[in-house]
């Protein structure tokens, strides 16, 4: 019989003969008690458990941000080049049309507005426009890059410098070789 403000032990029963034993668990008057129910598997955690467990996590998120972050900006670099190429086959399109003439600015082609995966407007300059070699892309031994023009993007920084090894313009995505290179300039 039970006693009124003590936890009765768990009680088996079987509710037909065609069921298999369900077990109540134990009770003080309407409400739950807290003691196990023999034989059954505790359930929770231990604080150091908790403790292993959060620091896998973290260990886990520390090796795979920048993992993420790296893959990110190849993504990025990549659009950047796609996007080139794509300029660079308007701009043989243009002078297709108009006489072997390059376009002046990227006005002329209707991708002035277009931005790089970082925001910054692709770079054009036409060598027909410009005297001397200054204002040309060049390589470590400063031979412009380019027989007709330049066309790149400032990269991730958005700062760039004409010759290729200067740190501002290794992470510039570029078009070199007359088009035979578009890539990362660090890559050239």
């Amino acid at each position: 019989m039970p006693t009124a403000g003590k936890c009765q032990p768990a009680v088996l029963r079987r509710t037909t003969h065609t069921e298999a034993l369900v077990v109540k668990p134990p009770r003080v008057g309407n409400r739950r008690c807290n003691r196990p129910v023999p034989g059954a598997q505790p359930i929770g955690m231990t604080l150091v458990e908790l403790v292993l467990l959060v620091g896998t996590l973290g260990m886990l998120f520390a090796a795979g941000i920048p993992l993420y972050a790296n893959q990110v900006d190849k993504a990025r670099n990549a659009k950047a080049a796609a996007d080139i190429v794509m300029i660079q086959f308007d701009i043989r399109l243009f002078a297709s049309v108009n006489n072997n003439q390059l376009p002046i600015s990227l006005d002329q082609l209707g991708r002035a507005v277009n931005r790089d995966p970082w925001g910054h407007a692709y770079e054009y300059l036409n060598f027909d426009t410009v005297t001397g070699k200054g204002k040309m892309r060049k390589d470590r031994f400063l031979v412009p890059i380019n027989s007709d023009y330049d066309l790149y993007s400032m990269g991730k920084d958005g700062k760039t410098a004409t010759p290729l090894t200067s740190k501002n313009s290794r992470d510039d995505i570029i078009r070199a070789n007359n088009g035979g290179f578009i890539g990362l300039a660090a890559d050239y």
